[in-house]
């Protein structure tokens, strides 16, 4: 149990960074119109790499929820904004990176996931 812990912890804090990475790299490749990927990416990054430190530190029940909440909300916000980017795309709009980038995060998001359901019991069972 305290591997899983262990791993769904060091998980987050991966995630975290990955996210944070991801709003820079689409801040950089468009600092005029691309400051919300900054932001979010940044924010979200804090949160989960938090949530993944607050893991490490024994977090239950609490660490569980809001690490779902947000981690479900991000699966949600990348799915929608995937589908609209790869639309844009289709359209002939030269968004294939931030298309890509979004894609990635969102990819990373559902593998997040379901390392969290997975470890579940380890979280709330400590």
């Amino acid at each position: 149990m305290e591997n899983k812990r262990s791993f769904i912890g060091r998980w987050y804090i991966g995630f975290g960074l990955f996210l944070i990475l991801c709003g820079i790299a689409g801040f950089v490749s468009n600092p005029a119109a691309a400051k919300t990927a900054l932001m979010s990416g940044g924010t979200f990054g804090l949160l989960s790499a938090s949530w993944g430190i607050w893991m490490l530190k024994g977090g239950r029940l609490s660490v569980f929820i809001l690490s779902l909440l947000t981690t479900l909300m991000l699966c949600g916000a990348f799915a929608w904004r995937s589908v609209v980017s790869w639309q844009a795309v289709g359209d002939g709009e030269p968004k294939v990176f931030a298309a890509s980038l979004i894609t990635a995060m969102l990819l990373a998001s559902i593998l997040s996931l379901l390392q969290l359901l997975r470890a579940r019991a380890a979280l709330l069972n400590h």
